[in-house]
Parts: C-alpha cells; sequence; structure tokens
C-alpha cells in the first residue's frame, strides 16, 4: 500500500497471495484440440455462442479487423476456417466481452478498494462504457461529459510552464491514423515527448538493425519462411505469443527446411506444433518443430555465437566456401575485423558461458555451414539486456557473413509484440527528431515541429519522479504494470497533477494515477465506429505490410468515441479552432488523415486505395540491397563484447516471462498451459540442482531481490517449481516481477529494460 500527499491509499502491486495451485508435467506440443477448446471456452464465456462464431470469422480476413493481439502478418490468402489462433481468440474475446462497467460501478467500488485486486479480476470487470473523472481529493470516478474531459486535458495544457512538461505515450494497439494525429497533436502542441511501448521492447532490435542495415525493421515476408533453409529462432516462445507463426514453420519443416531454437527454456510451441486446421495436427502426431535446441544460458547468446562463427570460419578458411564472399565484398565492411577479433577467444571459454554443450554447438554448425537460404527471428529474449543491441548485432553477423540477407527465404525477422506497434512508429510516434520527417511536417501541414529530443519510456518515469512533468496522456496500455521498477513508477505517476487513459478496459494504470485522473473510453477493434459503416483504419504488420481494419461489432456503448476522433476533438479544444491543422475534419473524415500520412510518413503512398485486401508493403531498403546510407554505402559486420554481469555467489539471473494466458500486461486467465501451471502466477521456475543448493523444496515460498546502486528490490511470495532450465538461471512471470528491474538500468543505446537478465537473491 502507498499513501500519497492526496489521501488514496492504493496497493500498487496487487495482492500476493497464493490461489490453490495445480502443477502438471509441461506440454510436449502446442495447440491442437486443446487448443481449439480453451479458444471457444474463453470466447463463448466473454461473447457468447453466437457474438463469438460471427465475429471470429471476420478476423484476420481481407474486408475485416486486424487481430487485437500481435503483429503477425496475414497470408495473402486467408483461410476459410479461420486465420487466428487461441491467443487472438482471447484477445478478441477480452475486447468484445458483454461484460461492462460504468459510472454506477465506480460510484459503488473506490479506487483503493479496486487496487486490492489482481490484474486478472480488474481486467475481467469488462468494458468500460463512459467518460470518467477522478477528481483531488476524491477516491470514487465520477461521470464527466466529453466536452468537459477536453476541456480540461486542454486548460491543463495550457497551464503548464513549458510544453516539455506534458508526455504523451501510445501503446502498440492504435491504427495508423490515431498514432499519427497523436503524435502531430503532440508537437504542434510543442514537444518530443512521445514515448510508446516499444521502447520497452523492439527498441533494441530497431537500433542494431539501423546500425548495421539501415533500417530498424526486418527485412523478411511471410513467404520467405516457407522456403528458407534454415530458420534460427532466438529468445522467443511463438507457441505462446506468436501462435499462427508456428504454421509459417510448419511449412519450413514440410519443405525440407530445418529449425534452430535457441533459448533458456525449451518451450512446447517448438518442440510439436498440431496444427487445429489439419487432421494430422487435429488426430495425428503433429510436425515437429524444431531440429535442435540450445538450452543457452540466459544472456549469453553472444559467445554461443561467436563460438558458431569461430567454427564456421575454420571451415571456410579449409576450403569448404562456408562464406559469401562474393556478397561479403560487395555488400559489406569490417568483415576481416570480426574474424581476426573472434580469433582472440577461446573455445572452451565461449563453451562455458554459453551452458551449451560441444556437440550441439557441432550440430548447429553443420546445419548452417552449407546453407544460404538463414532466417534468424527474435523477440524481447534478445533485446531486453544490457547488451541487447550488441546480441542483435551478433546475429545479423552470422546472416552478413553468409550472404543471407536481401535475398529471398533469407533475412532477418524481428517478431513484434503489439499488433500495430509497428505502425505507430512509421507514422511518427518516436521521442526524437526525424529532420525530414519534420520538414515534410512544416512544407506540407504549415507548422514547424520542436527540434529538441524528446523522452522515451525511461525518460518519462524519470521526468515525472523528478517532478519536470505534470501531465501524463496514455493512448491505449497499462504504463504502471508494463514499465519496469513499478513502485519507482508508482510514485512517477503520483507526482503528476494530471494522468490520462485512453483505454477499452479497467487496469492498474487507472487506480495509481496524479492528482486528478481521467478515463477516456473508445472502441476496440472489433467494433464499427457509428458514425459511418463505410469508415476504417490501416495498421502495418511486423513485416512491413499495410492493410484496412474494419470492424463489425455494435459499439459497446453509445458514449464511446475512437482515438482519431478523440485526439482530434482534444486539439480543437486546446487551440480553440484556430490552427492551421484542420483538426475537426481530421476526427470526422479519416481518408483526409490518410491523405496526410501519404504526405508525412515516409513510404506510405496512396494508402486509401492500396490498403485494400492484402494490402502494400513499405520499401525496405534491405530488401533492394542498398546500403548507400551506412558508413562506406555497405552493411556493416560489427565487432560485439561479450556479456558481463558479475553475479555473486548468491546471485541468479533471473528472466520475465509470459504465461499462456496473458497478452502483454492483459491477464486473460490464471493457467499457463504448456509449463504445467494452473490456478497461480506467482511462481519461480527453477533448476533442481539449484533448488537441491538452496535446500528448496517443490512448492517452498520464497521471496526474489535484486541489488543494484545500492537500492534493494523485493518481490515477495513466489512458489519455486522445479523445472527444465539451465543452472545459475530462473524465469518467473511479469508484471509481477517487474519491480525488480531497476529504472536506471537499461541497454546501452536503445533504453530498453533489462528484463530478461536481472541479478537476484532468493529469500526462503
Amino acid at each position: 500500500m502507498i499513501k500519497n500527499d492526496y489521501k488514496r491509499n492504493v496497493c500498487v502491486r496487487g495482492p500476493d497471495a497464493f490461489s490453490e495451485v495445480k502443477i502438471t508435467d509441461p506440454k510436449s506440443y502446442a495447440a491442437g484440440r486443446e487448443g481449439i477448446a480453451a479458444a471457444m471456452k474463453h470466447s463463448f464465456k466473454e461473447m457468447g455462442v453466437v457474438r463469438a462464431m460471427t465475429t471470429l470469422v471476420h478476423m484476420n480476413q481481407k474486408e475485416g479487423f486486424d487481430c487485437p493481439s500481435c503483429a503477425w502478418p496475414d497470408p495473402e490468402k486467408p483461410s476459410k476456417i479461420g486465420e487466428y489462433c487461441e491467443n487472438g481468440a482471447k484477445a478478441l474475446a477480452d475486447e468484445a466481452t458483454t461484460s461492462h462497467i460504468g459510472a454506477k460501478y465506480f460510484e459503488e467500488h473506490s479506487v483503493e478498494e479496486l487496487s486490492l485486486r489482481s490484474d486478472y479480476e480488474l481486467n475481467a470487470l469488462g468494458r468500460l462504457t463512459e467518460p470518467l473523472v477522478l477528481k483531488e481529493g476524491s477516491i470514487h470516478y465520477m461521470p464527466i461529459s466529453w466536452e468537459d474531459a477536453f476541456t480540461l486535458i486542454a486548460d491543463e495544457l495550457h497551464n503548464l510552464n513549458s510544453p516539455d512538461e506534458a508526455i504523451f505515450y501510445t501503446s502498440g494497439r492504435s491504427s495508423n491514423e490515431a498514432a499519427f494525429l497523436y503524435g502531430l497533436f503532440a508537437r504542434a502542441f510543442g514537444t518530443n515527448n512521445l514515448p510508446d511501448c516499444s521502447n520497452m521492447c523492439h527498441e533494441s532490435s530497431g537500433v542494431a538493425l539501423s546500425e548495421t542495415l539501415g533500417i530498424g525493421k526486418g527485412s523478411v515476408k511471410l513467404e520467405d519462411l516457407y522456403g528458407a533453409e534454415v530458420i534460427i529462432v532466438a529468445g522467443q516462445n511463438p507457441g505462446t505469443n506468436h501462435p499462427r507463426m508456428l504454421s509459417a514453420l510448419e511449412k519450413c519443416k514440410e519443405n525440407g527446411g530445418s529449425i534452430i531454437s535457441i533459448n533458456p527454456l525449451e518451450e512446447a510451441g517448438l518442440v510439436n506444433f498440431k496444427n487445429p486446421q489439419s487432421l494430422k495436427g487435429l488426430m495425428g502426431s503433429g510436425e515437429k518443430i524444431t531440429d535442435l535446441h540450445l538450452a543457452v544460458n540466459i544472456n549469453q547468446d553472444i559467445p554461443l555465437l561467436k563460438l558458431i562463427l569461430k567454427k564456421l570460419a575454420a571451415l571456410d578458411k579449409a576450403g569448404c566456401n562456408v562464406f559469401d564472399h562474393d556478397f561479403i565484398d560487395k555488400y559489406t565492411s569490417g568483415a576481416e575485423a570480426l574474424l581476426a577479433d573472434l580469433d582472440t577467444y577461446i573455445d572452451e571459454e565461449l563453451l562455458e558461458l554459453s551452458g551449451v554443450s560441444i556437440e550441439s554447438v557441432d550440430t548447429a554448425v553443420r546445419l548452417l555451414a552449407n546453407k544460404q537460404k538463414i532466417i534468424i527471428c527474435w523477440a524481447m529474449g534478445l533485446t531486453q539486456h544490457k547488451n541487447g543491441v550488441e546480441t542483435i548485432r551478433e546475429y545479423v553477423n552470422l546472416l552478413l557473413l553468409k550472404g543471407a540477407i536481401g535475398k529471398p527465404f533469407s533475412g532477418t525477422c524481428p517478431v513484434r509484440g503489439h499488433s500495430n506497434v509497428q505502425g505507430d512508429r512509421s507514422v511518427g510516434i518516436m521521442h526524437y527528431v526525424d529532420k525530414a520527417f519534420n520538414e515534410r511536417i512544416e512544407t506540407h501541414l504549415g507548422f514547424k515541429p520542436p527540434e529538441i529530443e524528446g523522452v522515451d519510456v525511461v525518460g518519462a518515469m524519470q521526468a515525472m519522479h523528478e517532478g519536470n512533468a505534470k501531465i501524463f496522456m496514455a493512448l491505449g496500455g497499462n504504463f504502471l504494470m508494463a514499465a519496469s521498477d513499478t513502485d519507482y513508477t508508482a510514485e512517477a505517476m503520483q507526482k503528476c497533477r494530471l494522468t490520462v487513459q485512453v483505454s477499452t478496459k479497467l487496469n492498474r494504470s487507472h487506480l495509481v494515477t496524479g492528482k486528478t485522473a481521467l478515463i477516456l473510453p473508445t472502441y476496440g477493434r472489433s467494433e464499427k465506429e457509428n458514425m459511418s459503416d463505410d469508415r476504417f483504419v490501416t495498421v502495418e504488420n511486423s513485416m512491413g505490410r499495410v492493410r484496412r481494419s474494419k470492424g463489425v461489432l455494435k459499439p459497446t456503448s453509445e458514449h464511446l468515441k475512437s482515438e482519431p476522433e478523440l485526439i482530434a476533438s482534444l486539439a480543437d479544444t486546446y487551440f480553440k479552432g484556430k490552427h492551421v491543422v484542420d483538426w475537426k475534419a481530421l476526427g470526422s473524415d479519416y481518408s483526409k488523415i490518410r491523405e496526410m500520412i501519404d504526405k508525412v510518413a515516409k513510404g506510405f503512398k496512396n494508402t486509401e486505395l492500396r490498403a485494400k485486401g492484402v494490402g502494400y508493403y513499405l520499401p525496405n531498403n534491405v530488401r533492394e540491397l542498398d546500403f548507400s546510407k551506412l558508413p562506406g554505402g555497405k552493411a556493416q559486420i560489427t565487432i560485439n563484447r561479450l556479456p558481463e554481469h558479475n553475479l555473486e555467489a548468491d546471485e541468479y539471473m533471473l528472466m520475465t516471462i509470459r504465461s499462456h494466458d496473458q497478452f502483454n500486461t492483459t491477464i486473460y486467465g490464471m493457467d499457463d498451459r504448456y509449463r504445467g501451471v494452473y490456478n497461480e502466477r506467482r511462481i519461480v521456475f527453477m533448476n533442481p540442482e539449484d533448488m537441491a543448493k538452496n535446500s528448496l523444496e517443490k512448492l517452498d515460498v520464497v521471496n526474489l531481490s535484486s541489488t543494484y546502486d545500492s537500492t534493494t528490490r523485493t518481490a515477495y511470495n513466489f512458489k519455486v517449481l522445479p523445472y527444465k532450465i539451465p543452472k545459475g538461471s530462473l524465469a518467473a512471470y511479469f508484471p509481477e516481477t517487474n519491480v525488480l528491474v531497476p529504472y536506471n538500468h537499461f541497454a546501452d543505446r536503445s533504453q530498453t529494460p533489462i528484463s530478461k537478465s536481472i541479478r537476484v537473491r532468493i529469500l526462503k
């Protein structure tokens, strides 16, 4: 509990009591009939049978709506049976639930009372139906009109000493139209304080890829995975986080390709996939996905990659033609320096750091040596480390030496988590200054954007905590539970004069607030906006394709506003109708927003028409083998240092993970079916030998603590579960363990929190 200076006693982290946990053996496959059953159970419970079945058939279809879950791309010919996965169905059910809460509920339940509930219980309350205000000194939200809400925000913005005292955060769920307007308003207001959820996940990917290949996006298309000879899946759990990816991996295997998984945990989806749309998946044994699993120690990918590269280099030097020297000479810079640097490392030391057996390393080398069509896929298991940027650059080194870039069935594949997080960045949600982008705004829209860099997520936390930011507005998301260092983030938000949340459902960020707080309810992705049957938005998937998304459901409430309309109305109120941009017109006609995007955002062109059907790809210089914007006009092969953790004798390395019943910070249920954990989230996975060393038995209760810069942070009450994980490594669910991640420790150059490599102690 935290009592702040305006007399609200709120529980920042939620309860830490236990449920009746049930433990079974981990699953050896993903999806199958159990996946169908789980998807239908959630869907029918939240939506009812008829509503569920009539809505699911429109998700990820050409003239339907984009899944509100992950950003995995849709095939050019979507399946007529259903182009969605178990977690996509859960995301839709969560959004399209028939459960609602409005002013009466908040009149009966204070924010103090609600804060005592778990994140799962808060989410289960249902959709928000009307705008609400929590006034200074009050503990109850009350209804407020849209007009009064906009006036309140506008007045607070006008009262700031500087535009940089306001922060405009964006989650990855928003459409291109909403994100563009949001960023445009922030710049018209006068600040580049535009942190977004990518700062906490794939910012390391963007930095690493920009430094080495000249673009912060991946280079492959969906169809490339089908014909790849080798796909490396590193630091990623597609079975839970991107389940539709398993279909692409299955096609790769059917076409003769091999899959290498690199991860401390062996996840069910990468062991075997029972495709629910095939007889083999429903009734048979499914498809074995991984040919080789490398159970690397947490954050030791770089020594593993260096050892593999050393062995490949030795084969190449012996005349085995392992590397593509024509490609290296024509398109890259830095190969000689890298190979010379590799010679300075000792094989046995690299092997010991990696934690992988020499037999497994040699198998990986054999799989890669004579193959050219190689794709590397990754997610937060690579990005959320102190050396996240360097780790990704080391994987890029492998592709460049093999000439596996800019060619069919080859390249980089960072798998984005949220459905339009990549699109948000493409249309201008960025805290840094892009001079060309600003010039286009000035040329085509008639105002000059600010030229001072804004804050990212880490900077936003610090600015609020230090009193340098007074207003925090979030376009979606659950900032408190998504950000690192939960207690610090809570203190930061509580120091604001005003916090504003544009949301579909209740979460803890609505309860741990500034002195005054607003909840502004908006449409879900699946809902048809009631102003026009023809209205649609656009999104960009993880591989750079832009397409339409058009909801089909009747809105939850007549009091909702769409995100573009909401932003446009706020801007019109702030500028009192006197601005070079006609904000009111943009809020009612999305085609005008797309016309602006085409003029200002790089690569967008004739989006109104080209986004129909399967949509269109944005330009990608890597696909054209164009590295002209990089030093020397060539892709950069880089030298990357080994990680340095300097663990004390009693410290372990902890990685935060998702359960199978969650998406980001949204908790759909209390089960993690693939790992055999039911009805509990306060679990720490531990190697049995480490348990024995600490005299721990199965389901013993422990606290987890991390100490950085002489500050100790503690996460209370976790049950220990013996699990197949490397010695010295631990895993536990977020957001429960985000409290252990120090706000001021993050990846070099990307400032992504170190959520996947936290030094911790176990306190029995």
